[in-house]
C-alpha cells in the first residue's frame, strides 16, 4: 500500500541545548504514531529528531542544537554547514572523505586502525552515538573484518540506526549490540551491499518502527524493496520531500517503510 503524506508546518521553537531524553534502546518501542515533515533549516522541537536524506547514503540528523551526518563524503550541497559529528565508512569513496573539514568537531570512522575494530561511544548530551562493526567484502570473495560500522544515534528518546555499507546480515551478537532500533536507514541497491532479499530479512529481524531506504540506485531496486517489505507486512509511505521529523509519540503503530526523495542542502 503506497500513500502520500503532505508536509506539516512546525511552529518556531528556540534551539536551546537540551539534555538527551532517555532512549532505553535495549527496551521495546511503544506509543501511537504521528508523522511530520519540515525543512532542514527549521528549528527542531526538544522531543524530536529531524532526518534529511541528502544524497546516496548521507542523512542529516538534527536535534535542537546538534547536527550529525552519516556516511559523510564531503559534500552536502551549496550551504555553509559544518556538522557537529560525521560518521564515515570505507567500502567506497562515496561513503567517506580523506579530507573532512578540520572544523568538524567529531569525525567518526567506521573502521579501525591496524586491523582493530572501530569503537565509538560519544555522548554529546542531546545525542549519543555508538557503533557496531561489521565486515565488508574485499572483492576477491573474502572479507575485511570490521570494515563497516552500523552507527546508532540515541536522541529524543529514539534509537536511530544507520546500517552503513552493509555486506552481510548482522549476526546475533550484532543484533544484541544494536538493541532496539526505532528508525533504520538501510541501503537497498541490491548489489554493492546486500541482495534485496537479505535486506528485507534483516529489516524483518530488526523490526524497526520506521525503515528509510537509502543508496537505492534508481527506482527498480527501490521498488523491489518496497514490494518485498509490503509482502512482509510493512506499510509503505512515499513522502513528498527529503525531510522527516520523528519523536516517540510519532512512531507508527505498524512498521512502516518511509521513502524520502534525496536532495542536496540548499537546493
Amino acid at each position: 500500500m503506497l500513500r502520500h503524506l503532505l508536509p506539516a508546518v512546525l511552529l518556531p521553537l528556540p534551539a536551546l541545548a537540551q539534555e538527551r531524553i532517555p532512549s532505553h534502546c535495549l527496551a521495546f518501542a511503544e506509543g501511537p504514531a504521528r508523522l511530520q515533515t519540515a525543512a532542514w533549516t527549521d528549528p527542531v522541537a526538544p522531543d524530536s529528531v529531524r532526518l534529511t536524506y541528502v544524497d546516496h547514503s548521507m542523512v542529516l540528523i538534527q536535534t535542537p542544537s546538534l547536527r550529525a551526518v552519516t556516511d559523510f563524503n564531503g559534500y552536502l550541497g551549496n550551504v555553509d554547514l559544518v556538522p557537529d559529528v560525521v560518521t564515515m565508512n570505507r567500502a567506497h569513496t562515496t561513503h567517506f572523505t580523506r579530507v573532512p573539514d578540520p572544523a568538524i568537531p567529531h569525525v567518526l570512522n567506521g573502521w579501525g586502525e591496524a586491523g582493530a575494530a572501530a569503537a565509538h561511544d560519544l555522548d554529546l548530551g542531546e545525542m549519543r552515538i555508538r557503533n557496531v562493526p561489521t565486515d565488508i567484502r574485499n572483492g576477491r570473495g573474502g572479507r575485511i573484518p570490521d570494515g563497516n560500522s552500523i552507527f546508532l544515534f540515541e536522541a529524543a528518546g529514539l534509537c536511530l540506526g544507520h546500517m552503513g555499507h552493509l555486506h552481510h546480515e548482522p549476526t546475533e551478537e550484532d543484533y544484541a549490540a544494536m538493541g532496539r532500533v526505532d528508525v533504520a536507514m538501510v541501503a537497498v541497491d541490491g548489489g554493492l551491499t546486500l541482495p534485496i532479499e537479505e535486506v528485507i530479512a534483516t529489516m524483518e529481524r530488526l523490526r524497526a518502527s520506521v525503515v528509510i531506504p537509502i543508496h537505492a540506485f534508481g527506482p527498480v531496486p527501490l521498488g523491489r524493496f518496497a514490494d518485498g517489505m509490503a509482502e512482509a507486512g510493512f506499510d509503505v509511505v512515499r513522502l513528498e520531500g527529503a525531510e522527516l521529523v520523528m519523536s516517540r509519540e510519532r512512531l507508527p503503530s505498524r512498521p512502516t517503510v518511509m521513502i524520502l526523495e534525496p536532495s542536496f542542502l540548499g537546493e
